[in-house]
């Protein structure tokens, strides 16, 4: 049984770009290098999971709520968003979702995830506080 490590923070390095994709219900359909070691999970463990496995409790559902409604309505988001690993720690990363189409016509969300600021962080920390 693997240890849980809720208080461990991964720190993301400058050239790590973390980038996934998701068809319209969330399940990821793609997963790159970056994503897979920073989050524990092997592209098998991902692929058709959805993307709330990486979801961290500390993450308030408004966020999340805002998040869908923008790019449902075909805007892009961005946003500092905690993530939790496989093993029970955490990371933050500075998102972007860009909505747009596969080649079949179907409606997919690519996000592109990148080390945050310091100050983002903070910023984030207590924004999210006054969120439920």
């Amino acid at each position: 049984m693997e240890a849980i490590l809720l208080n461990k923070e991964i720190l993301l390095d400058d050239e790590t770009i973390i980038v996934s994709e998701t068809d319209k219900t969330g399940k990821i359909i793609y997963a790159n290098e970056d994503f897979c070691k920073i989050c524990g999970y092997s592209k098998d463990e991902l692929i058709g999971k959805s993307h709330n496995i990486v979801r961290h409790p500390d993450m308030p559902k408004a966020a999340f709520k805002e998040l869908w409604k923008t790019i449902k309505s075909g805007k892009n988001w961005q946003g500092i968003v905690k993530n939790l690993a496989k093993d029970g720690s955490y990371y933050w990363v500075h998102a972007k979702i860009y909505p747009t189409y596969n080649i079949n016509g179907d409606r997919i969300y690519v996000s592109v995830r990148v080390k945050p600021t310091t100050v983002e962080i903070e910023y984030a920390q207590n924004l999210y506080k006054t969120l439920d």
